[in-house]
């Protein structure tokens, strides 16, 4: 199959809409299931190269979850903790394969993000995975196959409409790539950057001390930057993004994002949340809102007389701001990538605020100096790439 008609474009009014291969070759992907969009396509494609290039990169399966061509969350197959499978909501469901476990890290890091989000994974999904992609409130998935267990029940997602994709994982796409905007055609070489070792060699700060487990989640940051709007700053921990800010003007606010969804994705780990009673007919999107709510400065929101009663069995303590910050000094190795360079220290000052002990960027700015000595400061050990990651 050379093309396929879309139902429509980014929006219902934009008319006609279709993927097709220009060169006249068949197209890499099958769709099983489902009537695919043209977003959920966007979202699909990006997120099959963000999955392949993590297994590439660190050996293990790994998954994405995207929401308007941005990644809410990526992982590599670790496995769970007790505390993660509980803040996940997968603590119900066992022992779960190491594919699984990725898209339970990809999807729970920030929830509220991903709901409605379209899955890619790097492996073949399995009844595991399968099983708890058929939970979540979500789109589709994209992967390079399904076992036939896997493919049965997602088959009876969405009363059959739920959107599964097959990829050629051998399909490799031209060096040149193109794009149309206001009726011109822009054409670049393909972001081939492979992020390895050596791309991280270059450490500029007094703690050169980068170990393996931190050089992993550097690798996961930046492959994940590579294919999130920017300007972007990954936050990377365990493996997983636990803080994505993407598609800001300014860095400083990349990094302000990400930190405080970073925070949130611990603070959710905190006893104080864990033990939060809530009713036993509250579903897990709506678990997820009052957590959210309950975190942040807007609280009263759900502890107020006349609404808590409608979440928690019995009313909650407030999580105080001295509270949260004694549980979030807690918060230790954390890793931070960057798509382009820190124009200045108060990046570095936020993301020390939430854990971070190592960065990668790609340095040039007229006061790398003084980022470097802000780093050197905290103890942090920071690397310069040398390479840009702008994603649009």
């Amino acid at each position: 199959m050379n093309e396929l008609q879309l139902k429509y474009g980014c929006n219902p009014n934009q008319k006609p809409s279709r993927i097709f291969m220009a060169d006249g070759s068949e197209l890499p992907v099958k769709v099983l299931s489902g009537r695919p969009g043209y977003i959920n396509f966007l979202d699909a494609l990006n997120g099959w190269q963000l999955v392949s290039e993590l297994k590439k990169a660190t050996g293990l399966p790994a998954a994405t979850s995207f929401k308007h061509v941005s990644p809410a969350g990526a992982a590599v197959g670790l496995p769970l903790t007790d505390t993660l499978a509980k803040i996940y909501w997968v603590d119900d469901l066992g022992e779960l394969s190491p594919l699984a476990c990725a898209y339970a890290r990809a999807r729970g890091a920030d929830r509220m993000s991903s709901f409605g989000d379209f899955i890619s994974l790097s492996d073949v999904c399995d009844a595991d995975t399968a099983r708890l992609i058929k939970r979540e409130v979500s789109d589709g998935v994209i992967a390079p196959g399904y076992t036939e267990e896997a493919f049965e029940i997602l088959k009876q997602k969405k009363k059959g409409n739920y959107n599964v994709i097959e990829i050629d994982p051998d399909y490799v796409p031209a060096p040149i790539e193109q794009k149309q905007v206001f009726g011109v055609t822009f054409e670049q070489g393909r972001n081939e950057l492979d992020v390895n070792g050596d791309l991280l060699a270059n450490v500029v700060t007094k703690n050169r001390n980068i170990p393996a487990e931190a050089l992993i989640d550097l690798k996961v940051s930046l492959i994940t930057l590579k294919y999130t709007q920017s300007n972007s700053v990954c936050f990377v921990k365990g493996g997983q993004a636990i803080g994505i800010g993407a598609g800001q003007q300014s860095r400083v606010h990349c990094t302000r994002l990400a930190g405080s969804k970073a925070d949130n994705w611990f603070l959710r780990q905190s006893p104080q949340v864990l033990e939060l009673p809530f009713v036993d007919t509250l579903s897990r999107a709506e678990r997820d809102n009052a957590i959210d709510v309950y975190i942040g400065e807007e609280y009263m929101d759900v502890l107020a007389d006349g609404a808590w009663e409608k979440i928690f069995r019995t009313k909650p303590e407030v999580f105080t701001r001295e509270a949260k910050r004694a549980w979030l000094d807690h918060l230790t190795d954390v890793t931070l990538g960057s798509d382009a360079f820190f124009p200045f220290a108060d990046n570095i000052e936020r993301a020390y605020k939430s854990g971070v002990k190592y960065i990668a960027q790609p340095g040039g700015s007229v006061r790398d100096d003084l980022v470097i000595e802000c780093c050197d400061k905290y103890g942090i050990a920071m690397a310069f790439t040398g390479i840009r990651l702008f994603h649009h």
